[in-house]
């Protein structure tokens, strides 16, 4: 009887004290692979803030087309944003459909800036001049060759630099 007692108790033990043994795993809830944009600040016309795509962090800076406030504006958007693997992209987004092979061509005080479209959205040739040249300027006015004719988009650097360094702190460079 003892002999069956042992042999039992050997059974259970070796069935109950793996299974204590054993790490229990929670699931772990599945990460979300884009966070909603935070804002990081308001920097007089231009607002910087931070959102996660696909695991890492994009910070951007932007303001829109004539407008003071441009959390509540509708107009077409400027931004730069800092990826891991890329920075100081320089965007104007949600203007007109830009025809096939439009410049568009950006002027910062005396610089201008050639920008490349593809939809409603043109892109900075230059980046680093782009920057450069927010930094420096007052205003970015953005002339576009349509169907309809000319137009105009106008925005304000006001706060540009404050912003552009909030973002660089917030998202610093890969090393």
């Amino acid at each position: 009887m003892r002999f069956l007692s042992a042999c039992f108790g050997a059974l259970v033990l070796g069935f109950v004290i793996p299974a204590a043994a054993a790490p229990k795993t929670a699931a772990a809830p599945p990460a979300p692979a884009n966070a909603a944009p935070k804002e990081i600040g308001r920097y007089k016309n231009w607002i910087a803030a931070r959102h996660t795509e696909s695991g890492h962090d994009i910070c951007y800076a932007f303001t829109r087309a004539g407008s003071d406030n441009p959390a509540t504006g509708s107009g077409p958007v400027l931004s730069v944003t800092d990826r891991p693997n890329g920075r100081d992209e320089t965007a104007i987004s949600g203007g007109p459909a830009y025809p096939k092979d439009t410049t568009v061509t950006l002027q910062v005080d005396q610089a201008g800036l050639d920008f490349y479209t593809a939809g409603h959205d043109a892109f900075a040739r230059d980046n680093k001049a782009a920057v450069a040249a927010f930094q420096r300027g007052s205003t970015a006015v953005a002339r576009i060759a349509g169907a309809r004719g000319p137009a105009t988009l106008t925005f304000s650097l006001d706060g540009f630099s404050a912003a552009h360094d909030a973002i660089e702190k917030a998202c610093p460079a890969p090393h």
